[in-house]
């Protein structure tokens, strides 16, 4: 039957036949375009022209090391950009949405990618539709279609008969109201959104930060340039040759620049984002990986992030008394009780009536516990669910399961009070109605919704006195920290038109119903809550509660987790004026807030110079998330539309993931950071020996390839490996960089001439002493100043004395032993022109080279004594770890 939707085998057959319900994917780039691309960068073809003038000029000697750092940059470039591409990839497997579809008749969550024709789709407010489909059922639908059409206001939908045109929807839409149920017509590159995906060629692009590296290194590229220019004429001026000092200076200005910086940012993004994947933090959208690092604010939602999102209902009232609900979870275990003592709806007609409208007035459903299915990835199956879950709003989910524990089931209801018409919940009205056919040909309208609407005449026509007592106990529930639902009821003889109620009509449908009562639904606390949000607080981030609750339910939360302090400041939606928001900064807890007065929030905050990461689920949290800095959805009761809109995913639900997220992000940039203070001092040091050493006797401190040499193996391993050290100690217990803070900021472009200057002088110092005792100084001078650069990375070490990130000890250890070889190995040896050292000058350039990792260590110290005096007098506290 149409209504049971395909069978798990016939679903399997038809996903072999039509293929992944996937858009049409660029093909991958070939190895020849990414290495004609590494050939292409500027350095590159500098360095192909050197190698050019050597074979004409035939030092094939230079040529060949020439030769060899193109071809060793370039594979390294091209394995990186492979990496990058493969974990981005993943990411986007990861991050994949999933879609509600009805097989062999019961509702499941599949993997979009196993939607196929005949699939039987069930769509609700704030899900995108997974694919081409025609609408069998329909209540009050529209979808939003603008990604489509253009169009920006929403398309009203009916389902309509088999074979008859109208009611389709078309994959990628968002149904922005109502429900309905649709037969899937088209997968795929057959789909509407596969068709326009066929069009579309992606366009890589840089992220911000990258960006700002690719601007640093174009200035670096033109001061290198005139100083190697200066290097050669200097050279020129005492006789050198012509073409030696012309190679001297472009392999000079080569190794000055860290070219591979682009690349090592690329991977180190790619790979952090990775690394949040496996913490369950699943990035969309890269450039929020480094935007994470700038976070200031965290503005959270309650249910599900900081609660449990497993919503129980704890008590019932009604006119004649109050009872309680036992239980845990969504399973329909446990009683309502009065007095300790078990009702049942003969004993207490008033809970009973309350419950049964509960039920009635629901769309989600109670998912029982499941083994898995076979062939899960690939036939659409599931894996086990072990406990009972909501597929649905969890809120209405708990009311199924309050009225189970009282053998009042929605199926069984529903058969004797079949529903006829409907107005789905939304934010505007805070309320949902159904309306119900009685054997008798009466109908009955059910309302429910938050307790400052229902409470109110016309919808309720009970004396003052009893809404006063229900507003009293609603208030007092509100204050314990519950979310209170108030239901009321109404029969009548005929609707206002045929067909049944719809928004115009609502008025006359809703009015004069009776009071059956308040429902208390609790969602406790995260075990985690309070601690993450005391980590928040360490970390320098400001975290606040901006929800749709009730203020007093918001303020009870907020006290028991620790936002805003014992007392914190509470300010309802009403109280914000659209057109200008207060200083969100004076506020811990935001109740009763709409979507607009969210965007007003989110806005206040950036007019502040606030970085905000904001997490939300729903249709009405999308246009905050898209505004904020960094959109955070949820993984698993998250909507489709949420999660689009979101930069970050939460596979958990955890606020606590969000933290380690940031974390993540600040470790990435001072990686970069890092390196960048290694890759410009070696570069600088360079330049300074070329530069003073003619002054000082040394003719030509250093060949041209020798320079080489020593940039590929200073620049090569050491340098990707810096881009994988772990966070600092401390990372996490200082406030978040200025989000304008410039890449060679706080002191860093400072810091890099320092050391530059120990390096160069060391070197200086060596190949002077070697020069006037006989010692084959310029062999000296080369490994010296490669060692120093290496004893510079050993000391950039964000934990040093431990025994993270092995792989820097491994690649300086590489590298030391390859500069080694430059000196000892005869082919080397020529390609180079060094000659080999006695062991007693090798030890002594190895006990010098140590001035490297002593000069990064007391620099390192000296600055963040600086910064820390420096930060004390502005009050921010802010220290600097790279």
């Amino acid at each position: 039957m149409a209504s049971e939707g395909l069978s798990e085998a016939e679903a399997a057959r038809r996903l072999e036949e039509v293929g992944p319900n996937l858009p049409p994917r660029p093909g991958r780039v070939s190895l020849v375009r990414r290495v004609a691309n590494q050939l292409r960068d500027p350095l590159i073809v500098v360095l192909i022209a050197a190698a050019v003038l050597t074979i004409v000029t035939a030092d094939f000697a230079d040529a060949a090391v020439i030769l060899l750092v193109i071809t060793v940059n370039t594979t390294v470039g091209v394995t990186q950009e492979v990496r990058a591409d493969r974990a981005v990839e993943q990411l986007v497997a990861l991050a994949a949405p999933a879609a509600r579809v009805i097989r062999g008749g019961v509702e499941r969550e599949v993997g979009i990618d196993t939607v196929v024709p005949g699939d039987l789709l069930v769509l609700a407010e704030g899900e995108i539709v997974a694919a081409d489909a025609r609408l069998v059922q329909a209540v009050a639908f529209a979808a939003d279609e603008s990604m489509l059409t253009g169009e920006a206001v929403p398309v009203d939908k009916s389902a309509v008969p088999a074979g008859e045109p109208g009611g389709e929807v078309s994959a990628g839409t968002v149904v922005v109201r109502g429900r309905g149920r649709a037969v899937v017509t088209a997968t795929g590159a057959e789909s509407a959104m596969g068709r326009v995906a066929a069009l579309l060629a992606p366009v890589p692009g840089l992220t911000p930060l990258q960006k700002r590296l690719a601007g640093v290194a174009r200035t670096l590229a033109l001061a290198a340039a005139v100083l190697c220019l200066v290097v050669l004429v200097l050279g020129v001026v005492r006789g050198q040759p012509v073409e030696l000092m012309v190679l001297t200076a472009v392999s000079l200005m080569v190794a000055a620049v860290p070219e591979s910086l682009p690349a090592v940012v690329s991977l180190a993004l790619a790979l952090g984002a990775r690394r949040m994947a496996a913490r369950q933090a699943i990035v969309r959208r890269l450039p929020a990986v480094e935007a994470l690092g700038s976070v200031t604010v965290i503005a959270t939602d309650k249910t599900g992030t900081l609660t449990e999102g497993a919503m129980v209902v704890q008590k019932l009232w009604t006119v004649d008394g109050e009872a309680d609900v036992t239980g845990l979870g969504y399973a329909p275990e446990g009683r309502v009780e009065r007095d300790g003592m078990p009702l049942d709806p003969e004993r207490a007609p008033d809970v009973a009536a309350l419950l049964r409208a509960c039920a009635l007035c629901t769309d989600a459903a109670l998912v029982p516990p499941r083994p898995p299915t076979p062939n899960g990835a690939r036939g659409g199956g599931d894996a086990a669910i072990e406990s009972w879950t909501a597929a649905g709003d969890p809120t209405e989910a708990a009311l199924l399961a309050a009225a189970a524990k009282m053998g009042l089931t929605r199926t069984a209801l529903e058969r004797e009070w079949p529903r006829v018409g409907e107005v789905p919940f939304d934010n505007a009205r805070k309320r949902m109605t159904t309306v119900h056919r009685e054997a008798s040909g009466r109908f009955e309208v059910i309302c429910k919704g938050a307790p400052e609407v229902v409470l109110r005449a016309p919808i309720t026509s009970d004396d003052a006195a009893t809404l006063r007592r229900a507003e009293r106990r609603a208030d007092e529930f509100a204050r314990q920290g519950y979310r209170v639902l108030a239901v009321a009821a109404g029969q009548r003889s005929s609707l206002p038109a045929a067909g049944g109620p719809s928004p115009g009509l609502l008025p006359e449908v809703e009015e004069g119903l009776r009071l059956l009562g308040l429902v208390a639904i609790a969602d406790p606390p995260r075990a985690s809550a309070a601690a993450t949000i005391a980590a928040c607080r360490q970390a320098g981030l400001t975290p606040v509660l901006i929800t749709g609750d009730h203020r007093a339910t918001a303020r009870a939360l907020a006290v028991q987790v620790g936002i805003g302090g014992d007392d914190p400041v509470v300010m309802d939606g009403s109280d914000l004026d659209p057109e200008r928001v207060p200083d969100p900064r004076d506020c811990a807890v935001f109740a009763r807030t709409n979507p607009e007065q969210k965007l007003g929030i989110v806005d206040a905050y950036g007019r502040r110079s606030q970085v905000v990461a904001m997490t939300g689920d729903g249709v009405n949290d999308a246009p905050a998330l898209r505004r904020a800095d960094i959109g955070v959805a949820m993984g698993r009761r998250g909507t489709e539309v949420a999660r689009e809109a979101a930069d970050l995913v939460l596979a958990d639900d955890e606020l606590a993931t969000l933290v380690t997220a940031v974390e993540e992000g600040r470790r990435i940039y001072a990686n970069v950071r890092r390196f960048l203070v290694y890759g410009l001092s070696g570069g600088a040091a360079e330049i300074m020996v070329m530069l003073v050493g003619p002054f000082l006797g040394l003719p030509l401190p250093l060949q041209p390839a020798q320079i080489l040499w020593i940039n590929l193996m200073t620049h090569g391993p050491p340098g990707v490996a810096l881009g994988a050290e772990p966070a600092g100690a401390d990372v996490m217990r200082s406030p978040p960089r200025p989000p304008a803070e410039r890449i060679l900021g706080a002191g860093l472009w400072q810091r890099i001439p320092r050391i530059a200057v120990v390096l160069a002088a060391v070197t200086l110092g060596v190949a002077v002493w070697a020069a006037s005792t006989g010692r084959p100084w310029q062999s000296m001078a080369y490994l010296t100043l490669a060692t120093t650069q290496l004893g510079v990375a050993l000391g950039s070490r964000a934990r040093p004395g431990t025994r993270d990130n092995p792989f820097l000890l491994v690649a300086v250890g590489a590298s030391f032993v390859l500069m080694l070889a430059g000196l000892y190995v005869p082919l080397l040896r020529e390609l180079l022109g060094t000659e080999p050292l006695a062991l007693a000058d090798l030890g002594l350039v190895c006990v010098v080279s140590f001035a490297g990792y002593l000069a990064v260590r007391l620099d390192r110290r000296l600055h963040s004594e600086r910064s820390a005096t420096a930060s004390t007098a502005r009050g921010t506290g802010r220290n600097e770890h790279a």
